[in-house]
């Protein structure tokens, strides 16, 4: 499943090799969004993996992007609890002409229900 988002980058963390075989890079986009009138700001945790981490070079904190995505989940079991983890992994980042206004929710007599 691809998804896409528009944002600020407020955090950009260095890239951490977590073993030989992989290395991840995360940072955190803020996401404005307007809901009846009030803004809304919700803060993702997305990572780029192996050698999508350069791609993070062009950046820097502060800066409006589009970002393009994917959702990952792993499910394990330690000590007889299920454990579950869900990435959001970006594949492309883009610079953002302009911030976008924040998302509109709709109304209730535009819900299809």
């Amino acid at each position: 499943m691809s998804l896409q988002v528009t944002g600020k980058i407020v955090v950009i963390e260095p890239t951490n090799v977590v073993s030989d075989k992989f290395k991840k890079r995360e940072f955190i986009l803020s996401i404005e969004e307007n809901i009846n009138g009030n803004i809304y700001t919700n803060y993702a945790k997305m990572q780029l993996v192996q050698q999508k981490c350069d791609m993070m070079d062009k950046f820097k904190e502060g800066d409006n992007v589009t970002v393009s995505f994917n959702i990952k989940g792993n499910k394990w079991e330690k000590d007889g609890k299920v454990n579950y983890i869900t990435n959001l992994d970006a594949w492309k980042i883009e610079n953002a002409a302009t911030p976008s206004a924040p998302t509109q929710a709709p109304e209730n007599d535009d819900l299809p229900f």
